[in-house]
């Protein structure tokens, strides 16, 4: 089944395409092509495989989402530059030209 020139048309007014003439007739050809093949796998006998929805066989490769214990607070602190009241002391970031304040 070829697609004719208005039906081209109709397609790109329903995808909101502003198409030229030359746009609409290399799209006609294109969209030929797409079904030609949709109707060359059609004709293919499919009877015996199984669907799929991929070309390879997936395993979940997601553990379960299951508590363990973590480290402790000091542990994690322990390699820490600088650690103080049980959190991490890092260098303030500012912007270039802002003051210590925190304005420009």
């Amino acid at each position: 089944m070829a697609l004719t020139t208005e039906e081209v048309r109709k397609i790109g007014l329903i995808s909101r395409l502003e198409l030229s003439d030359a746009e609409v007739e290399g799209l006609k050809g294109e969209l030929n092509t797409i079904l030609d093949y949709v109707g060359q796998m059609q004709e293919l006998d499919l009877d015996g495989v199984e669907p799929t929805t991929h070309s390879t066989a997936l395993a979940d490769s997601l553990r379960g989402d299951v508590a363990v214990p973590s480290l402790s607070q000091e542990a994690v602190l322990m390699n820490a530059p600088e650690a103080r009241n049980g959190a991490f002391i890092v260098p303030r970031i500012k912007a270039p030209g802002q003051s210590e304040e925190g304005s420009a």
